[in-house]
C-alpha cells in the first residue's frame, strides 16, 4: 500500500485537485499541517513519497519558522532514500535549497496566469511530457529558485527562467500551481493576506484580469495537471484500495 506524506503550510493552500486524484487512486495520506503543528517532527521512513505544498512564507524565514528546517531535513532524507518528491511553489524552493540552489526575490512577482514555455527536455520527461507545448499556468510567488546543480530544467517563463526541474529520476520542483481550480483561485483572491499582496505590488485589487483569464485557462490546465500528477503518483506506486489516515 503506497503511503504519501504531505506537508501543508496554511489552510488556504491545500492539495487542490491533487487531493481528489490521490483519493481516487487509493493512496494512504498523512498530512503534516505546520500551521497547526509548527513543532511537528515528521520523518519519511514509513512513506513512499513526499509532497510539499506552497505557502506565503519564504525559505529564509527559518529563524522564526523552525518547521522550515524540519522540512529541509525530511526532503534531504527523502532524496537520500530515492523516494519520489514533489515540491510545489514554496515546496519547489525548499527542494532547490536542499540541492544547494539560491532562492532569490523576483524583481516583479508572478501573480496570475503566465505562459509556460517547455524546454527541449520536457517532451521526453516521464512526468512533464504532457506540458511539451506552451501552456498557461497559475502563479503566485515573489521568490524564485535557480536551477540546482545536476538538475534538468523543464520549463521557463519570460519573467523567470527556472519554473520546473527534475533532479535524478524521482524529484520534481514546480514553481507554478497546477493544483488550482476556479473555486480555490477565488478563495485566494478573497483572502485578506493575498488580496493585500495584490495591492502592494500595484495589481488590480479586484483581480478582474485574473478572474477573466481563469475562465479561459483553468480547463486546459486542469486536464494537463491530471496527467502530470498522475505520472508523479505512478512513481509513488499504484495502490489497490482507498484509505486516508487522519493527521497527527
Amino acid at each position: 500500500m503506497s503511503r504519501v506524506l504531505v506537508f501543508q503550510h496554511v489552510a488556504a493552500e491545500p492539495l487542490g485537485t491533487l487531493d481528489a486524484l490521490l483519493r481516487e487512486r487509493g493512496h494512504r495520506l498523512r498530512f503534516c499541517n505546520f500551521e497547526r503543528q509548527p513543532l511537528a517532527q515528521p520523518t519519511i521512513d514509513r512513506y513512499h513519497g513526499l509532497i510539499v505544498l506552497g505557502g506565503p512564507m519564504n525559505v529564509d524565514e527559518s529563524d522564526r519558522r523552525p518547521h522550515l528546517r524540519t522540512e529541509l531535513k525530511v526532503i534531504e532524507a527523502a532524496l537520500k532514500a530515492d523516494k519520489p518528491v514533489l515540491g510545489i511553489c514554496l515546496g519547489a524552493q525548499l527542494l532547490a535549497h536542499v540541492l544547494g540552489a539560491p532562492i532569490r526575490r523576483l524583481q516583479t512577482p508572478e501573480i496570475g496566469w503566465y505562459r509556460l514555455e517547455p524546454t527541449e527536455h520536457a517532451a521526453s520527461d516521464p512526468i512533464m511530457h504532457p506540458m511539451a507545448e506552451p501552456t498557461h499556468v497559475f502563479q503566485w510567488h515573489s521568490y524564485g529558485f535557480d536551477l540546482p546543480s545536476g538538475a534538468q530544467r523543464l520549463a521557463s517563463t519570460a519573467q523567470w527562467p527556472d519554473q520546473a526541474f527534475r533532479y535524478g529520476e524521482r524529484a520534481y520542483g514546480m514553481q507554478f500551481h497546477l493544483e488550482m481550480d476556479a473555486p480555490l483561485i477565488n478563495r485566494w483572491l478573497s483572502t485578506p493576506e493575498y488580496w493585500h499582496e495584490l495591492a502592494q505590488v500595484g495589481m488590480d485589487p479586484e483581480a478582474q484580469p485574473i478572474r477573466s483569464a481563469t475562465d479561459e485557462h483553468i480547463g486546459p490546465m486542469q486536464n494537463i495537471a491530471s496527467e502530470v500528477f498522475g505520472g508523479f503518483l505512478d512513481l509513488v506506486g499504484r495502490p489497490n484500495r482507498r484509505i486516508v489516515l487522519p493527521s497527527r
